[in-house]
């Protein structure tokens, strides 16, 4: 296809692109490095499976086959510093008309190209097929797509590595705009008739340069009928079924489009390529790598039932990293964030985000370990105890957690029901198993009786009723259980002297 205002042809493909349902970032925008880039419009940049080779459109050049207005294949190759340079033009693979390869099969010793191989300038408007042979390229063959119908001069083709799709924009009986794109299908040795994608892709302006990724659901084209930031902006959108059943276009961002024209936007491992005439009146290839979300992260904390058998557990799931919105898949059928209405037992959960990352985890429930004291006070308020069993150098709760979260819920529940004032006492231990980050066991266990005294403190001076009600005391911190042996591997030896227990009174 040509680009608008000026008279080159167009034409797309896509290699080994990865399904993204949604585009993160992009950052080290600029023009790319080496001899690629002239005087003359440089476009359509195509990277052999290895990224050694880059294939490109030049036009407006003079050392071309058809002079200055035609268009050729040239070919530039990866330097050591990373930039493409000592380019030369294919020779036999281009004429005296504008030509352009629009596919390359896994192998690489197969391309497709825009056939202008029998002479026909005007007459042909198709595709064309060439092997490698030896150090050269056999004759094109053209290839049959039925009732394929192309008017005017502004059309393009992309073939998959699979060689199995082939988009095709142009404008032909039918179209819904100036140029629309269309999909036709392999089978067997065959090409289906072009199938109109529908108007979620093609509007009354013009859809062109698509590529697909390489699992077929994501599909890139530039347009200047869904809006943007300039002439024409190049889009993606993710299939969601058939060949016509498309998510609505999102735009790539003004990170990649410009006020000018931007299209045949292409990828090649972790870089992404595409042609713009943003600085100049005619087109460079430009460049930006890729920056992917952070890895998904999950992990979990079960809060037990409140009674043997019960069915009022639950588990606070913690995401971190990866792309919102996020996707639950519970071993126990629930898709929320949290599981809750949970028995004693164990359960998996199975998370993706937005951009297909995967993470799981499990988590057990059990019966109570927040325990209710038989002991009643004077005025009728039932006290509470609590305690949990740290790991080696561990020191730190969460009150918004857990059983910690079912504790301080129960004070404030007797405290909003009229209780007048409640003691916390806290008593902390760590064992004799020498310490990797403090200075001495004293200190670990110290410093967790301080890190919950603040914590429930804290907590409880968030709203202005319970304050003056809480006193938080540490009862004791010490350091207890048998004498060190180098036997750390046996936890559960000292782990009942690792721990941060609560009473209240």
């Amino acid at each position: 296809m040509k680009m608008k205002k000026h008279t080159l042809f167009f034409l797309t493909i896509i290699l080994s692109f990865n399904s993204f349902t949604q585009i993160w970032d992009f950052e080290g925008i600029s023009k790319l490095a080496g001899t690629v880039n002239s005087a003359a419009e440089e476009s359509l940049p195509i990277f052999s499976k290895d990224s050694s080779a880059l294939y490109f459109i030049r036009s407006f050049d003079k050392e071309n086959k058809g002079g200055e207005f035609d268009q050729d294949i040239w070919v530039s190759y990866r330097q050591e510093d990373g930039s493409y340079s000592a380019c030369k033009s294919i020779s036999s693979l281009n004429t005296k008309y504008n030509n352009g390869i629009v596919g390359i099969n896994k192998l690489g010793n197969g391309l497709y190209l825009l056939n202008t191989y029998e002479g026909k300038k005007d007459l042909v408007k198709g595709i064309a097929y060439s092997e490698s042979k030896g150090s050269g390229w056999s004759s094109p063959e053209k290839i049959e797509v039925p009732t394929l119908d192309i008017e005017g001069d502004f059309y393009g083709f992309h073939i998959n590595e699979d060689e199995n799709v082939m988009l095709i924009s142009y404008k032909g009986p039918g179209t819904i705009g100036e140029e629309d794109i269309y999909v036709s299908l392999k089978s067997g040795t065959t090409w289906s008739a072009p199938l109109n994608l529908g108007n979620n892709i093609n509007t009354a302006g013009f859809e062109m340069s698509p590529f697909l990724s390489k699992n077929q659901d994501t599909l890139f084209f530039s347009s200047n009928g869904h809006g943007g930031f300039g002439d024409a902006d190049i889009f993606y959108a993710v299939r969601k079924g058939s060949w016509t059943d498309w998510a609505q276009p999102v735009n790539l961002g003004e990170k990649i489009n410009s006020a000018k024209f931007d299209a045949c936007f292409s990828y090649s491992g972790s870089n992404v390529y595409w042609a713009s005439n943003r600085d100049t009146e005619l087109s460079d290839i430009y460049t930006a790598y890729f920056i992917f979300p952070p890895p998904i992260s999950i992990s979990c904390v079960s809060i037990a039932t409140t009674k043997v058998d019960g069915t009022d557990g639950s588990i606070d799931l913690t995401v971190s990293g990866g792309l919102a919105p996020f996707m639950f898949e519970w071993s126990n059928g629930q898709t929320s964030e949290d599981a809750i209405n949970l028995g004693k037992g164990n359960y998996s959960v199975i998370v993706k985000d937005a951009f297909g990352q995967i993470a799981n985890t499990a988590c057990s429930v059990a019966d109570p370990d927040v325990v209710l004291i038989p002991e009643v006070t004077a005025l009728g308020y039932n006290n509470f105890e609590f305690k949990h069993y740290f790991d080696y150098n561990k020191n730190k709760l969460s009150v918004n957690r857990g059983d910690l979260k079912r504790f301080v819920k129960d004070i404030e529940k007797q405290l909003k029901e009229g209780r007048p004032s409640i003691t916390i006492n806290i008593y902390s231990s760590a064992s004799h198993v020498p310490t990797e980050t403090y200075e001495s066991n004293e200190k670990l266990t110290q410093i967790r009786a301080e890190n919950m005294k603040y914590d429930l403190i804290e907590y409880f001076s968030k709203e202005e009723k319970f304050k003056g009600k809480v006193n938080v005391v540490i009862a004791s911190a010490i350091v207890d259980g048998p004498i060190y042996e180098k036997d750390a591997v046996k936890t559960g030896k000292y782990k009942p002297y690792q721990f941060v227990s609560l009473k209240t009174e």
